[in-house]
């Protein structure tokens, strides 16, 4: 489904994206400092605009349709590059030349980007950052759009428009409770962890597809228990002794628990770290200071993650 939505009404857009986003009329009066009935009325214009039922009515309730849910997409879409282009305008008034927007997986922005926006925001008091956390399969997509002057991911990474460096390789290690039978090995192997409660990374993760492949050539099925996209609510579950989880080596040292143990895994996973720019950008003296920081960032990690 392809909508045109930019010649659409923006306020209706905008008031679309709220409802969407908080899930009633009323909160998304709230975010745009309107009221219900301005609201409503708005909402109403956008349904008379595109033509088809975006709302239906259950109750005092008003329950986005199917249809709804297919153009909120694409509407997320367009008003954040108009969202973008806004805020760059601002910067440019304002002469900001020490603006940042990050692309980065949500699990290693404690990890790796967190301490680095510490540092530069202390050295330079006017740095301003967008830190944009997407999966590694969204990041391929966001990647063609070029909305980011920095950008961190694992390998395979192929596009042209993007140059890449080198950052860490990182080895996956198992991590549990130090109740856990496991935790008096000095290694965890594959094999140790057949049958064993898993926690573990959603499908769509690198991680997760890499540890399928090894259950995978070893005839086995892993036994999942609980599951989620966030490797840093995988350790923190398997700390708290709801499984054994396999997890990302930068992740499991930012993520250090009481009780937490982390033991080597094998056979050796390992992660290919990358930080990427867009190839036909200018990277000014923020990018180039943020990006030193990021790579001082993961060594420091790296190095301490070393079982």
């Amino acid at each position: 489904m392809n909508f045109e939505v930019d010649v659409m009404n923006h306020k209706s857009l905008l008031a679309f994206r709220a409802f969407m986003e908080g899930g009633s009329v009323n909160d998304a009066a709230e975010r745009l400092h309107r009221t219900q009935p301005q609201v409503s009325r708005l909402l109403s214009m956008l349904e008379d605009e595109v033509g088809f039922t975006l709302f239906v009515r259950k109750g005092r309730r008003l329950n986005p349709t199917r249809e709804a849910r297919e153009l909120y997409s694409q509407v997320e879409r367009a008003l954040s590059s108009l969202d973008e282009v806004e805020n760059e305008a601002r910067r440019i008034k304002a002469h900001q030349r020490s603006h940042v927007r990050i692309l980065t997986a949500p699990h290693v922005t404690n990890a790796l980007v967190a301490e680095a926006i510490a540092t530069i925001t202390e050295e330079d008091p006017q740095f301003t950052a967008t830190i944009d956390s997407r999966t590694r399969i969204d990041i391929d997509i966001w990647l063609g759009r070029e909305q980011f002057d920095v950008g961190i991911s694992v390998l395979p990474l192929d596009d042209s428009s993007i140059d890449i460096e080198p950052m860490a390789s990182v080895d996956a290690v198992a991590v549990m409770h130090e109740d856990h039978p496991l935790a008096t090995q000095d290694e965890v192997s594959l094999e140790d962890l057949i049958d064993e409660p898993l926690v573990i990374n959603s499908p769509r993760t690198v991680m997760r597809q890499r540890i399928d492949a090894l259950f995978r050539r070893k005839g086995a099925t892993p036994n999942i228990r609980l599951e989620t996209p966030n490797g840093v609510v995988a350790c923190e579950l398997a700390a708290r002794g709801l499984g054994v989880s396999v997890s990302d080596g930068f992740v499991a040292r930012s993520s250090i628990r009481p009780n937490m143990v982390i033991r080597p895994f094998v056979p050796k996973l390992t992660l290919e770290y990358v930080i990427f720019f867009p190839r036909w950008r200018t990277r000014t003296p923020a990018i180039n200071r943020l990006a030193e920081l990021i790579l001082l960032s993961a060594k420091h990690v790296n190095d301490g993650a070393q079982p």
